[in-house]
This record gives structure tokens, C-alpha cells and sequence, in this order.
């Protein structure tokens, strides 16, 4: 995958002395669009509240952590980008289109800009890895030689290329957790929602699953939700980022006096309503006792 993108990086280190080209670049207008916008999106369930009035965008190549406790509404608002669920009030809109009212046939085009990471990775047990992540693509009679070099080109990304035969009995949880990510990709989708993608795992393991969120942010300008009510999760998504050095391997830096990442925010939900947007600098100052007691686990 990186040396598939080798080409487009060198031309872009190539423009950097260009100022008027990155003005142009910046300022491109399908890049003021947001790739995700809630306008004071209401959702009830019965009496329960879910979500109370939220906003918030998701620019291109942003990440939006979404943080809460469980039963907070985070979930929901996966579900809500993605149509299967209508809200009660408010608005909706991927890439500038509003889906707020779609049906179901309506939404279909819409999915297909959209990769999904689900928490346990939601493989089908009897196909091997090389038809799940290839499954979307056999669904709309795709050429198979075509299929092969997109299925390996995804398992390249995620590093599982030598499990392209295995059967998901036969994965790891964290393995399970990267094919799911790499069926997310076919299509190369410009947004991808994260649904607790490290939930179970082990440290080493969910850091890999962060890693890879970074390198779609920071190597292929994708926009994404990343849902997690991880703390560890933040740290590595809001203070690392991917870059690739001559060789053309992929390397992961942390930012720094000189280098402040932009392009993730944290949100914090309670009770239905955002509580908290910004950095996670500016959460882990935070006076609120509420976010205090999350972030230390209490």
C-alpha cells in the first residue's frame, strides 16, 4: 500500500515550495465542505433521550474521537451517518448532501463512500479472508482479477497478506480486527466509522488498530468517526502521526514543539449532549469533574 502511494507523496513533497499551488490546494472547494455535518440532531428512544440537540462537522482528513460511557449515544450516531437510523429533529449530511430523509435506496449510494470498522470485526465465519474482504466487491460483479489485486492491496495495508487463505477461526482477535478494516477499505472509501474497533484487545494489539486509523488520517486524507471510550486510544491518535521516510516505510512520530496535529478533535458526550469539543490537550485540562473521573477511569 505505501509503495502504491509513493508516487503521490513525492509529488506532493515536489509542490511544497509552492506556495500559490498549496494556497490553491487548501482552499479547493470541495475541501470547505465537510465530510461529515449533525445540525442539532435529536434522536428518543420512547422516554430515553439519546442525543439531545448535537453538532459538530468532520472536515476532510479530520478524525473526530468520540468519546462517553456506554449506553451515551455513540454508537447512535454511527448508525445515524450511515441511515439506519432517522432522527427526531435536526439535520445530517455527508459531503454536502443532506440524508436526513433518505430511504433506504437513497442511502444505498450514499454506503458506498462510507467503510464501516465494527467492534468485533463482523467477519462471516464461513467465508476465508480473502472472500470477506472481497465481498463487496463479488456483490457488484467485479472483475475477478480486478478483486485479487484489491483484496491483497488491502491486506498489504493492514500487514495480514499471508492470511489471505486462512478462515476467521483461525485469526486472532486483533487479526479478525484488521480484516474488518481492510474489507472496510475496498472501494477506498474517503470516510471510514470506527465502531470501538479496540474493545478486548490488548495494548499492543489496539495501538495497531490506532496505527492504522493514522495512516488512512495522515497518508490517504480520509475523514473518519473513531468511537472509543478509551483514553489510550486518544493519546495515540491525537499525538502521533504517519509519515513516509526515503525508503518508503511508513514511520509513526509524535508531535511536538514544533508540530501540533489539527486534523483530530475530541468529542465528549453525556447525557445526549456534547460536553467537551477540542483538543485533547485542552481535555486533559479540563476543570469539568465529570470529564475528570473519565479520564482516569472512576
Amino acid at each position: 500500500m505505501v509503495s502504491a502511494y509513493r508516487g503521490e507523496i513525492d509529488q506532493i513533497v515536489e509542490r511544497i515550495p509552492e506556495q500559490r499551488e498549496l494556497e490553491d490546494a487548501v482552499n479547493e472547494p470541495d475541501r470547505v465542505v465537510p465530510a461529515i455535518e449533525f445540525r442539532n440532531v435529536h434522536l428518543a428512544f420512547d422516554e430515553k433521550r439519546i442525543l439531545d440537540g448535537i453538532s459538530f462537522t468532520v472536515r476532510r482528513g479530520e478524525t473526530k474521537v468520540i468519546l462517553g460511557r456506554s449506553g451515551g449515544g455513540k454508537s447512535t450516531i454511527i448508525r445515524l451517518v450511515l441511515g439506519l437510523l432517522k432522527p427526531d429533529a435536526g439535520q445530517i449530511f455527508i459531503d454536502g448532501e443532506e440524508i436526513t430523509a433518505y430511504d433506504e435506496q437513497d442511502m444505498m449510494d450514499v454506503r458506498q463512500k462510507i467503510g464501516m470498522v465494527f467492534q468485533e470485526g463482523a467477519l462471516f465465519d464461513s467465508l476465508s479472508v480473502y472472500d470477506n474482504v472481497a465481498y463487496r466487491l463479488n456483490e457488484q460483479s467485479v472483475e475477478e482479477d480486478e478483486i485479487e489485486h484489491e483484496v491483497r492491496r488491502m491486506l498489504q495495508f493492514v500487514d495480514l497478506e499471508d492470511a489471505i487463505d486462512k478462515m476467521p477461526i483461525e485469526l486472532s482477535g486483533g487479526m479478525r480486527r484488521r480484516v474488518g478494516i481492510a474489507r472496510a477499505l475496498i472501494g477506498d472509501p474517503q470516510i471510514v466509522l470506527f465502531d470501538e474497533p479496540t474493545a478486548g484487545l490488548d495494548p499492543p494489539t489496539a495501538r495497531t488498530i490506532c496505527e492504522l486509523a493514522i495512516k488512512l488520517r495522515d497518508l490517504q486524507d480520509v475523514s473518519s468517526i473513531f468511537v472509543t471510550h478509551e483514553m489510550n486510544n486518544v493519546g495515540y491518535l491525537s499525538s502521533e502521526y504517519a509519515v513516509v521516510d526515503e525508503g518508503g516505510h511508513v514511520m509513526f512520530e509524535k508531535e511536538g514543539q514544533t508540530l501540533c496535529l489539527i486534523n483530530t478533535e475530541v468529542i465528549m458526550l453525556r447525557d445526549g449532549k456534547i460536553i467537551f469539543s477540542g483538543s485533547d490537550e485542552t481535555l486533559h485540562s479540563s476543570p469539568d469533574p465529570y470529564i475528570q473521573r473519565f479520564i482516569h477511569g472512576k
